[in-house]
């Protein structure tokens, strides 16, 4: 159990590490609101605390007073203050939003070593799991942001290899869909339980949809026509003038973290909403895949009829086998990964872009909510479609093939991009 504990303390360390370097930045870097759809970054900082303290320290009980006084705890409730009306909040200042978490912090150290079982250490790695998920949304805020460079153009990635843009295929058959605690002590509810499901067969893209694929479709006309949109796509696409994936130019550039350089056209597509993708996959003559397809071309293994932990197998990841971490700040080429490959061999399935699926946020059967029930229940039957696989911004416990993101079809400011499917007939 001290490997255990040992191990969810270097994860909050890590993650730590991580929100220090995206708000180590003059107060007026933290205090604006770079976009409407992103809290000012001292919010997301003081957020990150105020859940630690929570949940480390009170056990989920908010009616027991925290190291903030409570009226100035609640200006970090993120039901009650939608993101674009946080800027007008009296938050804390950057000096004292860092004061509090590293007070927060000295407190849960103080009291790890009384977690003596796994299930006493869930809480403590389901913080880190916030706190690393809300480092990807300051990500994505810091690529919303004008002005200079700040991050750096990011670490480099493996070369690529050449590898066919084709589909592989999945067989008809049962799979198992999911997780259990017993498998996956950190999974979060939405993930659980393990439940076997039985697909017809399918094709799915090898590796991602690049930017060399994706700027056919624009060249080609394809925002112009309204066939390849379904209808609400279609009205959003015109509502909001969408031409292009977010941060291009029209002249062949990217903005990417205040750097404008040309657009890679080996990585895979990022910043497009689900209509996009959606679009996209028409005019490829495909589709987007289920989240259930998804998962069975990412962790089946059909030669012994069971999951693999990983598409690569049971080992633990490496840079050689995904882009995870952030380091990179930016996805890798399609053929960076040929040791990360599942059973199938798709390639590319954990990190890089999350992708897009057809499908809607509902529970597995024998859903059971867990401590933070409102984590998934309050956003079952809503109006959003689930990401897979991670994104390069992805660290710590946040990424395993069962994690399930979701979000608005509308967005892409987050690092989403997509993969084929096809029927077999």
């Amino acid at each position: 159990m001290s490997d255990l504990r040992e191990a969810a303390a270097r994860g909050l360390e890590q993650a730590r590490v991580r929100t220090a370097a995206l708000t180590e930045f003059d107060e007026p870097e933290l205090t604006r609101q770079h976009s409407p759809l992103m809290s000012p970054l001292v919010w997301d900082l003081a957020h990150i605390g105020q859940q630690e303290d929570l949940w480390l320290l009170r056990g989920g009980d908010a009616a027991r007073q925290g190291v903030l006084p409570a009226a100035i705890e609640k200006l970090y409730d993120a039901f009650e203050h939608p993101r674009a009306t946080r800027v007008a909040l009296p938050l804390l200042t950057p000096q004292e939003a860092r004061r509090y978490l590293a007070d927060v912090r000295d407190q849960v150290f103080d009291s790890l070593a009384a977690r003596t079982t796994a299930e006493d250490l869930f809480p403590v790695v389901m913080v880190e799991q916030h706190e690393q998920q809300h480092i990807e949304t300051m990500l994505a805020t810091h690529q919303l942001r004008d002005g200079v460079a700040l991050l750096g153009a990011g670490a480099a990635l493996p070369p690529p290899r050449p590898v066919p843009h084709d589909a592989v295929l999945v067989p008809a058959g049962e799979f198992v869909l999911g997780v259990d605690a017993e498998d996956e002590p950190w999974s979060l509810d939405n993930e659980r339980p393990a439940h076997r499901v039985d697909l017809p067969a399918f094709r799915i893209g090898r590796v991602p949809v690049t930017n060399a694929e994706y700027a056919r479709f624009v060249a080609a006309g394809g925002y112009r026509e309204p066939r390849w949109w379904s209808d609400r796509g279609w009205q959003h696409r015109v509502e909001a003038g969408l031409e292009r994936p977010q941060f291009w130019g029209v002249d062949g550039s990217r903005r990417r973290f205040g750097i404008v350089e040309d657009i890679p056209p080996d990585e895979p597509v990022q910043h497009v909403c689900f209509f996009e993708a959606e679009a996209y996959a028409a005019w490829a003559g495909a589709r987007l895949p289920t989240e259930q397809e998804w998962e069975k071309a990412c962790v089946w293994d059909p030669a012994v009829e069971a999951r693999r932990r990983w598409p690569w197998g049971a080992s633990e990841w490496t840079p050689a086998l995904a882009n995870l971490g952030g380091a990179a700040l930016r996805p890798a080429p399609v053929g960076s990964y040929e040791a990360g490959a599942s059973a199938y061999g798709v390639e590319q399935l954990i990190g890089d872009v999350w992708e897009w699926t057809t499908s809607a946020l509902t529970p597995w059967p024998g859903f059971t909510p867990m401590l933070y029930r409102q984590y998934s229940e309050p956003f079952f039957g809503g109006d959003y479609r689930i990401l897979r696989g991670g994104s390069w911004a992805v660290g710590g416990n946040t990424i395993r093939p069962s994690f399930r993101n979701w979000d608005h079809p509308i967005r892409r400011q987050i690092f989403c991009g997509l993969r084929l499917a096809w029927d077999v007939v």
